[in-house]
């Protein structure tokens, strides 16, 4: 059984491709090709409106005596989609587009008809120059103010373009410059707080020199490495807690106001009277004997 999607085919080896009968058809044959509307158009028989994309199943072919400089020309025939009347439109290779020949009608595109009005101008306008110099001179010079006007309008905008481009740059630099202001008011607040604490700190606590003990581990080493030759002290830097205050505080005065009441209570009073020692021998009846001396 040989495959479904076959891609090579088998020739014996006597082929002749010569000997195959060979179909002969008309000299301009239509074709039948499938193509969508390319513009939109109106039927001329029943006025059905046709817009441009529309598919149809098309017949085509070559127009006789017609051609743009060895293009050849293409004519298409296809139905209205309510009436079924024949439309046949034509390819423009000149303007690159199609015309409707028979059947419909183009609708309205304002863009084309611009285009045709501004061709007409030129060429009129190519017309009054090769027939009149004078005005040949007045066009060029219309034409020359024309430039120096576009080209100062748009040294304008490029001008405008660098003074925004500055300005945004100066906004730049202002912002950073305000941004380390902040930054800078920041540090100083951080400074003056660390120097607040280092004068608070400089106020309870102080380092006093103090000169080094004669049994120093530190002198002791010195004198075995022998360094130096006599026996020397180096001062030391001791920290000491100082006071808040030169004059120390009294202990009344940090105790709270009842325990002084009650301190002063007892101080202006009689002292208790002690109680005498209870001899627990005698009153348990217990007699300790004496020893006596041993006589040598």
């Amino acid at each position: 059984m040989s495959e479904r999607k076959v891609l090579n085919k088998y020739f014996p080896p006597d082929f002749d491709p010569s000997l195959i009968p060979r179909r002969r058809g008309p000299k301009n044959s239509q074709q039948v090709v499938r193509l969508m509307a390319p513009f939109s158009m109106r039927c001329n028989t029943c006025g059905e409106y046709i817009y441009k994309g529309k598919k149809f199943n098309a017949r085509k072919e070559t127009v006789d005596g017609e051609d743009y400089y060895g293009i050849k020309i293409f004519r298409f025939y296809i139905k209205c989609t309510l009436c079924s009347a024949e439309i046949t439109f034509k390819t423009d290779p000149k303007n690159t587009d199609y015309s409707a020949e028979h059947g419909a009608s183009r609708n309205f595109e304002p863009w084309r008809e611009e285009k045709v009005v501004e061709e007409e101008d030129r060429l009129a306008r190519l017309e009054e120059e090769e027939n009149n110099p004078m005005k040949a001179l007045e066009n060029r010079t219309v034409d020359a103010k024309r430039e120096m006007d576009i080209l100062d309008a748009l040294q304008d905008i490029r001008a405008r373009n660098a003074r925004n481009e500055r300005v945004g740059q100066a906004s730049d630099l202002v912002s950073r410059m305000t941004a380390e202001e902040e930054e800078t008011e920041e540090e100083r607040e951080r400074r003056l707080a660390e120097e607040e604490d280092e004068r608070l700190v400089r106020e309870v606590f102080s380092k006093v020199s103090m000169p080094a003990l004669p049994g120093d581990s530190s002198a002791a080493a010195a004198d075995s490495s022998g360094d130096s030759p006599t026996e020397t002290t180096s001062p030391q830097l001791v920290t000491v807690k100082r006071k808040a205050d030169d004059v120390e505080p009294d202990l009344r005065s940090l105790l709270p106001e009842s325990t002084r009441v009650v301190l002063g209570a007892k101080s202006l009073g009689a002292p208790p009277a002690k109680k005498p020692k209870s001899d627990l021998k005698n009153k348990l009846g217990i007699k300790i004997a004496k020893k006596g001396k041993v006589a040598v």
